[in-house]
C-alpha cells in the first residue's frame, strides 16, 4: 500500500493502479477497438443488444458512486451535493435514457460484446469510487469559496458546454433512422448534418472528452483525470475509424469534415 496524494494508503494505492491501466487503454486503443457499434465482430458470441449493453455497463458508474458518496463525512456540504447532482445527471442519461431511446433495427443481431461490458463494469466501478470517495470523504478543498475558484468556475463553463452539444449531437445521430424504419427491420444509414457535424464526424466523442475535461478542472481531482484519460483513450481512436466507416459509407460524404477537432483532424 502506497501513499502520495491523499495519504490514505487504500485510495492511492487503487488510484495509482487506475493510472496504469488509463494507460493501457490509451496505448491498445491504436492496436484495435471495442466490439460494440461498427467496429462490432459478427464472429465473437455473446454479444447483446446494445440498449443492455449501454445499460449494464454504465449502472455501476451510479451505484458506486452514489455507495461511496453517502458514506463521505462531507456528503451533505454544498460543494459535494453540486458534484452529486452533475453526476448524476450526466450518467441520468448515458445510462438510462440514452439506451432507452437507441432506435435498434428490429430483427438485428446483438452487436455488444460482453468482454466490453465486463471491462466497462470494471472502469465504471472504479471511477465512481475514486470520484465519490475524493469528493465526500477525502478532499478539505470543497468549501463553499470554491464556488468562485477559477478552476471551477471555467469547468463548470466547460463541462456544460460539452454536455449540452454532447445532447444535440446524440439527437441528430439518434433521429437519422426513423422509429418507423426501426421497427420495420429497414437498417438504413444516413450522413449526419447539423450542429458540430458540419466539422467533425465524431462530434459525441469530442464532447464526452470536453465534458470530462470540464469535470476534472471542476472537481480539481485525479479521480476525474482518470475518467478523462479513459474516455480519450477510447473515444479518440475511435473517431478516426467511425470517420473511415463513414468515408467509405458514403461516396458523397463532406470531404472538407475532420474526424475529431474541428479544422486539424
Amino acid at each position: 500500500m502506497i501513499t502520495w496524494y491523499t495519504g490514505d494508503p487504500t485510495y492511492d494505492t487503487i488510484l495509482a493502479v487506475s493510472f496504469g491501466y488509463a494507460l493501457l487503454v490509451c496505448i491498445s486503443g491504436f492496436f484495435g477497438s471495442a466490439s460494440y457499434g461498427i467496429t462490432a465482430s459478427k464472429k465473437l458470441r455473446f454479444n447483446f443488444d446494445p440498449r443492455w449493453g449501454w445499460f449494464l455497463m454504465e449502472l455501476p458508474a451510479t451505484l458506486s458512486f452514489f455507495y461511496f458518496y453517502f458514506n463521505g463525512k462531507n456528503c451533505l456540504e454544498a460543494v459535494p451535493l453540486f458534484f452529486l447532482f452533475v453526476w448524476t445527471v450526466h450518467y441520468a442519461n448515458r445510462g438510462y435514457v440514452f439506451p432507452l431511446l437507441m432506435r435498434v433495427v428490429k430483427g438485428t443481431k446483438g452487436d455488444f460484446h460482453v468482454s466490453v461490458i465486463i471491462l466497462g463494469v470494471m472502469v465504471t466501478t472504479l471511477h465512481g469510487y475514486l470520484n465519490a470517495t475524493f469528493i465526500a470523504e477525502l478532499s478539505d478543498q470543497y468549501t463553499v469559496s470554491w464556488f468562485t475558484d477559477p478552476r471551477f468556475l471555467i469547468g463548470v463553463v466547460i463541462y456544460y458546454t460539452g454536455y449540452s452539444m454532447n445532447l444535440h449531437s446524440d439527437w441528430i445521430v439518434r433521429n437519422l433512422r426513423t422509429k418507423e424504419e426501426a421497427a420495420a427491420g429497414e437498417n438504413v444509414f444516413r450522413i449526419p448534418y447539423g450542429g458540430l457535424f458540419r466539422w467533425i464526424s465524431a462530434p459525441s466523442y469530442f464532447t464526452e472528452i470536453l465534458s470530462w475535461v470540464g469535470f476534472a478542472l471542476m472537481t480539481w481531482s485525479l479521480g476525474a483525470v482518470f475518467v478523462l484519460l479513459v474516455t480519450a483513450g477510447n473515444l479518440i481512436p475511435r473517431s478516426f475509424l467511425l470517420h473511415k466507416w463513414n468515408q467509405e459509407q458514403f461516396p458523397d460524404y463532406p470531404k472538407d469534415r475532420k474526424a475529431l477537432l474541428p479544422f486539424i483532424s
